[in-house]
């Protein structure tokens, strides 16, 4: 059994809900599930996140790492690949 983790989530579990039905990209899906269960009370354990959630726990502390030092923006920031931008393909 692994040891419970603590993590003080800023939004109500309402705010996480109703932003858990609106998103609409895949990864943040998952990551506002993992915060609503744990804001619930229905998760207390890394490993039943990543259990839940068909992740490997690394996963899961990543997700609440970058949570932890930038909350909800940080958490569901897109990166943009480096380099230059796609140019429009020609049509010939």
């Amino acid at each position: 059994m692994s040891r419970p983790f603590k993590i003080e989530i800023a939004e109500s579990e309402e705010e996480l809900k109703k932003r858990l039905q609106t998103a609409n990209v895949g990864s943040h899906k998952e990551q506002l599930q993992m915060l609503w269960w744990f804001k619930s009370g229905q998760v207390k354990e890394q490993q039943e996140l990543g259990k839940r959630l068909g992740r490997d726990t690394s996963t899961v502390t990543r997700w609440l790492q970058k949570y932890r030092l930038g909350g909800l923006s940080r958490l569901l920031e897109i990166k943009k690949a480096p380099g230059a931008d796609r140019k429009a393909l020609a049509v010939h």
